[in-house]
Protein backbone atom coordinates (compact mmCIF):
# COMPACT_ATOMS: atom_id res chain seq x y z
CA UNK A 1 0.00 0.00 0.00
CA UNK A 2 1.48 3.37 -1.05
CA UNK A 3 2.05 6.18 1.43
CA UNK A 4 -0.45 8.37 -0.40
CA UNK A 5 -3.01 5.57 -0.24
CA UNK A 6 -2.53 5.38 3.52
CA UNK A 7 -3.02 9.14 3.69
CA UNK A 8 -6.24 8.88 1.70
CA UNK A 9 -7.50 6.27 4.16
CA UNK A 10 -6.77 8.53 7.10
CA UNK A 11 -8.21 11.69 5.58
CA UNK A 12 -11.39 9.92 4.52
CA UNK A 13 -11.76 8.45 7.96
CA UNK A 14 -11.34 11.82 9.68
CA UNK A 15 -14.27 13.11 7.64
CA UNK A 16 -16.66 10.23 8.08
CA UNK A 17 -19.15 10.72 10.86
CA UNK A 18 -22.77 11.42 11.82
CA UNK A 19 -23.73 14.82 13.22
CA UNK A 20 -24.05 15.04 17.00
CA UNK A 21 -24.76 17.67 19.64
CA UNK A 22 -21.76 19.72 20.75
CA UNK A 23 -21.69 21.50 24.11
CA UNK A 24 -20.22 24.69 22.68
CA UNK A 25 -19.43 25.73 19.09
CA UNK A 26 -15.77 25.52 18.09
CA UNK A 27 -14.12 27.21 15.12
CA UNK A 28 -13.05 24.93 12.23
CA UNK A 29 -9.34 25.03 13.06
CA UNK A 30 -10.09 24.06 16.66
CA UNK A 31 -12.27 21.16 15.46
CA UNK A 32 -9.47 19.71 13.30
CA UNK A 33 -6.85 20.26 16.01
CA UNK A 34 -9.10 18.61 18.60
CA UNK A 35 -9.66 15.54 16.43
CA UNK A 36 -5.95 15.21 15.70
CA UNK A 37 -5.03 15.52 19.39
CA UNK A 38 -7.74 13.14 20.59
CA UNK A 39 -6.87 10.52 17.98
CA UNK A 40 -3.21 10.67 18.92
CA UNK A 41 -3.99 10.15 22.59
CA UNK A 42 -6.51 7.37 21.94
CA UNK A 43 -4.21 5.40 19.63
CA UNK A 44 -1.05 5.71 21.67
CA UNK A 45 0.10 2.25 22.72
CA UNK A 46 -3.08 0.58 21.43
CA UNK A 47 -2.53 0.10 17.71
CA UNK A 48 -1.87 -3.64 17.89
CA UNK A 49 -4.90 -4.13 20.12
CA UNK A 50 -7.17 -2.15 17.80
CA UNK A 51 -5.78 -3.78 14.67
CA UNK A 52 -7.01 -7.11 16.05
CA UNK A 53 -10.40 -5.82 17.21
CA UNK A 54 -12.32 -4.07 14.41
CA UNK A 55 -15.42 -3.44 16.52
CA UNK A 56 -13.40 -1.66 19.20
CA UNK A 57 -11.65 0.41 16.53
CA UNK A 58 -14.98 1.47 15.00
CA UNK A 59 -16.30 2.49 18.44
CA UNK A 60 -13.18 4.57 19.03
CA UNK A 61 -13.67 6.30 15.68
CA UNK A 62 -17.31 7.01 16.45
CA UNK A 63 -16.52 8.39 19.87
CA UNK A 64 -13.95 10.89 18.64
CA UNK A 65 -15.08 11.92 15.18
CA UNK A 66 -18.87 11.74 15.26
CA UNK A 67 -19.64 15.26 16.50
CA UNK A 68 -17.80 17.02 13.72
CA UNK A 69 -19.16 15.97 10.34
CA UNK A 70 -22.34 16.85 8.46
CA UNK A 71 -23.05 13.50 6.84
CA UNK A 72 -26.48 14.52 5.55
CA UNK A 73 -25.08 17.48 3.63
CA UNK A 74 -22.04 15.53 2.44
CA UNK A 75 -24.20 12.64 1.22
CA UNK A 76 -26.37 15.04 -0.81
CA UNK A 77 -23.21 16.39 -2.44
CA UNK A 78 -22.02 12.85 -3.17
CA UNK A 79 -25.39 11.98 -4.73
CA UNK A 80 -25.15 15.10 -6.90
CA UNK A 81 -28.03 15.46 -9.36
CA UNK A 82 -29.40 12.12 -8.15
CA UNK A 83 -30.27 13.78 -4.83
CA UNK A 84 -33.01 15.78 -6.57
CA UNK A 85 -34.97 12.69 -7.55
CA UNK A 86 -34.22 10.75 -4.36
CA UNK A 87 -36.90 10.51 -1.70
CA UNK A 88 -36.15 11.63 1.89
CA UNK A 89 -36.07 7.96 2.89
CA UNK A 90 -33.56 7.15 0.15
CA UNK A 91 -31.32 10.06 1.16
CA UNK A 92 -31.41 8.95 4.81
CA UNK A 93 -30.67 5.33 3.95
CA UNK A 94 -27.86 6.33 1.60
CA UNK A 95 -26.23 8.59 4.20
CA UNK A 96 -26.26 5.87 6.86
CA UNK A 97 -25.14 3.07 4.53
CA UNK A 98 -22.41 5.20 2.97
CA UNK A 99 -21.04 6.17 6.38
CA UNK A 100 -20.99 2.57 7.63
CA UNK A 101 -19.27 1.41 4.45
CA UNK A 102 -16.62 4.15 4.60
CA UNK A 103 -15.94 3.55 8.31
CA UNK A 104 -15.33 -0.16 7.81
CA UNK A 105 -13.43 0.30 4.54
CA UNK A 106 -10.96 2.82 5.93
CA UNK A 107 -10.83 2.02 9.64
CA UNK A 108 -7.40 0.43 9.54
CA UNK A 109 -6.02 3.49 7.76
CA UNK A 110 -6.49 5.34 11.03
CA UNK A 111 -3.85 3.12 12.62
CA UNK A 112 -1.26 4.78 10.37
CA UNK A 113 -1.85 8.07 12.15
CA UNK A 114 1.04 9.29 14.30
CA UNK A 115 0.51 12.08 16.77
CA UNK A 116 2.14 15.35 15.81
CA UNK A 117 2.18 14.57 12.08
CA UNK A 118 -0.40 17.22 11.15
CA UNK A 119 0.43 20.93 10.85
CA UNK A 120 -2.60 23.21 10.82
CA UNK A 121 -2.12 26.56 9.11
CA UNK A 122 -3.35 29.70 10.88
CA UNK A 123 -6.86 30.76 9.91
CA UNK A 124 -6.80 33.42 7.18
CA UNK A 125 -10.52 34.07 6.80
CA UNK A 126 -11.01 31.76 3.82
CA UNK A 127 -14.47 31.77 2.26
CA UNK A 128 -17.05 33.53 4.52
CA UNK A 129 -18.89 33.44 7.84
CA UNK A 130 -20.92 30.40 6.76
CA UNK A 131 -18.19 28.40 5.04
CA UNK A 132 -14.53 27.95 5.83
CA UNK A 133 -11.49 25.98 4.77
CA UNK A 134 -8.95 24.53 7.19
CA UNK A 135 -5.59 24.09 5.51
CA UNK A 136 -3.27 21.42 6.90
CA UNK A 137 -0.18 19.50 5.92
CA UNK A 138 0.36 15.85 6.80
CA UNK A 139 4.00 15.02 7.37
CA UNK A 140 4.91 11.62 5.92
CA UNK A 141 7.62 9.29 7.20
CA UNK A 142 10.08 10.55 4.57
CA UNK A 143 9.49 14.16 5.62
CA UNK A 144 7.33 15.03 2.62
CA UNK A 145 4.48 17.41 3.36
CA UNK A 146 1.14 16.65 1.70
CA UNK A 147 -1.57 19.35 1.67
CA UNK A 148 -4.89 18.15 3.10
CA UNK A 149 -7.66 20.75 3.37
CA UNK A 150 -11.00 20.41 5.15
CA UNK A 151 -14.14 22.25 3.99
CA UNK A 152 -16.55 23.34 6.72
CA UNK A 153 -20.01 24.88 6.81
CA UNK A 154 -21.83 26.52 9.70
CA UNK A 155 -25.08 24.78 10.67
CA UNK A 156 -28.29 26.51 11.70
CA UNK A 157 -27.27 25.86 15.30
CA UNK A 158 -24.06 27.79 14.79
CA UNK A 159 -21.76 24.74 14.88
CA UNK A 160 -19.01 24.26 12.31
CA UNK A 161 -19.13 20.82 10.68
CA UNK A 162 -16.89 19.39 7.98
CA UNK A 163 -18.33 18.09 4.73
CA UNK A 164 -15.37 17.57 2.39
CA UNK A 165 -11.62 16.87 2.37
CA UNK A 166 -9.28 17.90 -0.43
CA UNK A 167 -6.02 15.95 -0.74
CA UNK A 168 -3.47 17.46 -3.11
CA UNK A 169 -6.33 19.21 -4.89
CA UNK A 170 -8.53 16.10 -5.13
CA UNK A 171 -11.96 16.43 -3.49
CA UNK A 172 -13.26 13.50 -1.45
CA UNK A 173 -16.85 14.45 -2.33
CA UNK A 174 -16.18 14.86 -6.05
CA UNK A 175 -14.30 11.58 -6.24
CA UNK A 176 -17.16 9.59 -4.72
CA UNK A 177 -19.82 11.59 -6.59
CA UNK A 178 -18.36 10.42 -9.90
CA UNK A 179 -18.28 6.79 -8.72
CA UNK A 180 -21.79 6.89 -7.28
CA UNK A 181 -23.22 8.62 -10.37
CA UNK A 182 -21.72 6.00 -12.69
CA UNK A 183 -23.06 3.16 -10.53
CA UNK A 184 -26.59 4.61 -10.36
CA UNK A 185 -26.57 5.07 -14.15
CA UNK A 186 -25.77 1.36 -14.55
CA UNK A 187 -28.41 0.16 -12.08
CA UNK A 188 -30.45 2.40 -9.73
CA UNK A 189 -30.15 4.31 -6.49
CA UNK A 190 -32.16 1.67 -4.64
CA UNK A 191 -29.87 -1.10 -5.84
CA UNK A 192 -26.78 0.87 -4.82
CA UNK A 193 -28.21 1.57 -1.36
CA UNK A 194 -29.08 -2.09 -0.89
CA UNK A 195 -25.55 -3.15 -1.86
CA UNK A 196 -24.06 -0.65 0.57
CA UNK A 197 -26.39 -1.86 3.33
CA UNK A 198 -25.73 -5.56 2.75
CA UNK A 199 -22.14 -5.62 1.47
CA UNK A 200 -20.69 -2.55 3.19
CA UNK A 201 -17.03 -1.93 2.43
CA UNK A 202 -17.05 -4.61 -0.29
CA UNK A 203 -19.60 -2.55 -2.21
CA UNK A 204 -17.33 0.49 -1.90
CA UNK A 205 -14.36 -1.51 -3.12
CA UNK A 206 -16.41 -2.54 -6.14
CA UNK A 207 -17.28 1.10 -6.85
CA UNK A 208 -13.62 2.06 -6.77
CA UNK A 209 -12.59 -0.78 -9.07
CA UNK A 210 -15.32 0.03 -11.56
CA UNK A 211 -14.17 3.64 -11.68
CA UNK A 212 -10.65 2.70 -12.80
Amino acid sequence: MSVLRKLLLLAALLLTAFPAVQAAPADPNAVVQGIADDLGKALEGRKDELRNDRDKLIKLIDGIVLPHFDIDYASILVLGQNARSATPEQRTRFAKAFYNSIAHRYAEGLLNYTRGRIDISPYKGELNDKRSLVRTEVILDDGKRVPVDYAFRKTKDGDWKAYDVIIEGISYVTNYRNQVSAEIAKSSLDELITRLETQGDKALESLEKNAK
